[in-house]
């Protein structure tokens, strides 16, 4: 007779069998599963069945669209970066520029400009404005009783009529030479204790000094009083990469060609490319604008070829005795 033990083992001996075999039949139901056809099986209490998820690989999409681009039914193209190319982007490229487009810009330097965003340059320029004006009744007073006409406005009357005595090269050649011997060259920081400040012309005249700005203002003045056209005039701010300072010059076309007036120079110099100017700003009657170089002949990127307006700041520092250098409030450039 077996012992109560031996019962208890073959009891569990049989029930593991029984689970075995329950098992095995579980795994033969879900194999013929498998080899049928699959069916969406909608989840407890819903109404309709749910689309059933789809997957696909970025190759794939890029395949697809190959082949609806008519680059053939095989077409493969890889989602990876390939040399020299930083970047990826979806973006359609750019048209072409049409027939016929400038590749230079009838600005300064061959280039482009574009309205600058409101700033202290804007606010520097629309005070200069604001005096330029009012002098003018000062100046018309002049005209008309020159015994009462103070010395320094009675000398920038004189260089007006000096200049309208004379036209096209000559002209030019009159108001850079004689604004370049009325104003002695000392900077804002000597002159006003500031690092930067914009004078009007008889301002400059009164006190006989002034700064790069200071000159070009007094010379824009001079020739738009007389009858040179505003159009044809800008008052440049650039960087002088010669001496890697700041600098204001006043630019002046004639004959379609750009001269540019400095006070470093008592002759006219052109904008022929020997000057190692990079342009930022542009002022004239219509605003302060912004320089931009014209796509068609932009040249790669290098430290010394950048944006015409970026990658400086009208903050140049100006040694004592460099004789024309600008300096003006620090103001971030965007483009």
């Amino acid at each position: 007779m077996k012992s109560r033990c031996g019962r208890r083992r073959q009891g569990i001996l049989a029930f593991a069998a029984a689970m075995l075999v329950s098992l095995s039949g579980a795994a033969t139901s879900v194999a013929f599963a498998a080899e049928a056809e699959p069916r969406e099986i909608a989840p407890s209490g819903a109404d309709t069945i749910q689309a059933p998820a789809t997957f696909f690989t970025i190759n794939a999409v890029l395949a697809k669209l190959d082949r609806e681009r008519g680059r053939g039914p095989n077409a493969v193209r890889l989602a990876a970066l390939t040399p020299p190319s930083a970047t990826a982007t979806d973006a359609q490229p750019e048209a072409a520029s049409p027939a016929g487009a400038p590749s230079l810009g009838n600005e300064p330097f061959g280039l482009f400009t574009f309205r600058a965003p409101d700033n202290a340059i804007w606010r520097k320029w629309r005070t200069v404005e604001a005096e330029i004006a009012s002098e003018q009744v000062l100046l018309e007073r002049c005209r008309s009783d020159a015994a009462s006409c103070p010395p320094n406005a009675a000398q920038f009357l004189r260089l007006i009529s000096a200049v309208k005595a004379k036209s096209g090269r000559a002209q030019l050649e009159e108001v850079n030479l004689g604004v370049n011997t009325a104003i002695r060259y000392v900077s804002d920081l000597v002159q006003h204790r500031e690092l930067d400040r914009w004078s009007s012309p008889l301002a400059s005249f009164a006190t006989g000094k002034g700064d790069c700005e200071d000159y070009a203002i007094a010379k824009y003045a001079a020739l738009r009083d007389a009858g040179f056209p505003d159009a044809d005039m800008r008052l440049l701010l650039v960087r002088d990469r010669t001496v890697r300072q700041d600098h204001a010059v006043l630019a002046a076309r004639l004959d379609g060609r750009w001269m540019i007036l400095d006070n470093r120079w008592a002759g006219l110099r052109e904008d022929n490319g020997e000057l190692n100017f990079a342009p930022l700003f542009a002022i004239n009657h219509d605003g302060v604008h912004l320089f931009a170089k014209p796509y068609a002949k932009a040249a790669p990127l290098t430290s010394e070829a950048a944006p015409a307006a970026a990658g400086s700041e009208w903050a140049g520092a100006e040694p004592a005795d460099a004789g024309g250098g600008g300096s003006l409030s620090t103001l971030p450039l965007l483009l």
